[in-house]
């Protein structure tokens, strides 16, 4: 709920035309970090250096950014979109049990980046890991979820990711 009301106290002209309702599967990366992959990824006409997170794949009702899905929903076979949601729980690495999704702020720094998963593409992973269906997802570091540009540094960033995790998912919200 308190993701819900962080989403609803934006400025209204930001999504005004972006936000969109999925259901059915979605990977939630909300709680993963991210390794660098050494490539770049463009979004919105802008460059960064891509990362890769592993991420649960989970069922239900999702919140994506529509102008970088193309206005769908759909994913090819195969793969899944990195979606935002509303749950309180989900798996998490390193042993892929369902636990208590826990906010904490930190402030970015040379030492300490952040990545944006959130509604980017992903690959579903062929074997599960303690019943949990995986998707390795694909996203820039150091871009901002909400404004689709680069998140400056001493920015305080969101994230459910657990103290340690490189690259944590999350938003400069």
């Amino acid at each position: 709920m308190k993701k819900l009301l962080l989403l609803l106290l934006l400025p209204a002209n930001v999504f005004a035309t972006e936000l969109m309702i999925c259901t059915g599967e979605y990977a939630l990366c909300a709680a993963s970090g991210s390794t660098p992959t050494g490539k770049k990824i463009m979004v919105k006409g802008k460059e960064f250096a891509e990362g890769m997170a592993v991420c649960p794949v989970l069922t239900g009702r999702s919140i994506a950014n529509g102008a970088l899905m193309n206005k769908s929903c759909d994913a090819p076979a195969g793969k899944v979109w990195s979606l935002f949601s509303t749950v309180t729980e989900a798996p998490q690495a390193p042993t892929w049990a369902v636990a208590p999704l826990v906010h904490r702020t930190f402030v970015l720094s040379k030492t300490e980046g952040m990545s944006n998963m959130w509604s980017f593409i992903c690959d579903k992973q062929t074997k599960k890991t303690n019943n949990v269906q995986l998707a390795s997802c694909y996203g820039p570091i150091n871009e901002s979820p909400l404004t689709n540009g680069h998140v400056k540094m001493g920015s305080t960033i969101i994230t459910d990711a657990p103290v340690g995790v490189l690259n944590p998912v999350g938003g400069n919200f």
